[in-house]
């Protein structure tokens, strides 16, 4: 890129500085898919489960499927553990994060408190409540994100069972990708 803003504060730029950072921001977000699907394949590494990241993701993205769920739900079963490539430590946020703009409501909520409702399943092993999750009990998609982790997420870290490839998903992650996004949340 040769043409660089007129600017060093931004309460000093023109028009035609933000027109210009608005074309790079359109040519990045056109390139989003390609990213995502090669983080994907960064998660096909070592890992303490008996299978790698990306064998969970697709594990989930496939119980998802199997169990008739539809277009974004299935990309959102694939991609809620994305943010484990940048945020280990915050994966639900930062997968949500990802996903706000090109998601419902209910799915970005699930994606965002899914890792607090796995807790269910391994917290207590540490002398912490495994109920933590309750706080949401009366929240619209408490039940909905019990289920994806009950029946997709926590499920999914078994050798033996035959998921679709990630070649399978790409197309679905292309389309949610070229959806037009919601403005800032």
């Amino acid at each position: 890129m040769n043409r660089k803003v007129t600017f060093t504060a931004m309460d000093h730029g023109t028009r035609e500085d933000y027109d210009l950072v608005e074309a790079h921001d359109e040519r990045n977000a056109a390139e989003l898919a390609d990213r995502v699907l090669g983080w994907l394949r960064s998660m096909d590494g070592d890992s303490p489960y008996r299978i790698s990241r990306l064998q969970h993701a697709l594990q989930t993205a496939t119980r998802a499927e199997r169990d008739g769920a539809d277009d974004e739900t299935i990309a959102c079963a694939l991609l809620h553990d994305i943010g484990d490539v940048i945020s280990p430590r915050n994966h639900s946020a930062a997968s949500a994060a990802l996903l706000a703009p090109y998601v419902s409501e209910k799915n970005h909520w699930i994606v965002k408190h899914h890792g607090l409702f796995q807790g269910y399943y391994w917290m207590h092993h540490y002398g912490e409540d495994r109920n933590v999750r309750d706080r949401y009990r009366d929240h619209e998609h408490y039940q909905a994100c019990v289920e994806f982790c009950a029946r997709w997420d926590q499920v999914s870290f078994d050798p033996a069972y035959k998921s679709h490839s990630l070649e399978h998903y790409e197309p679905l992650v292309r389309e949610l990708f070229a959806r037009e996004p919601r403005p800032f949340l």
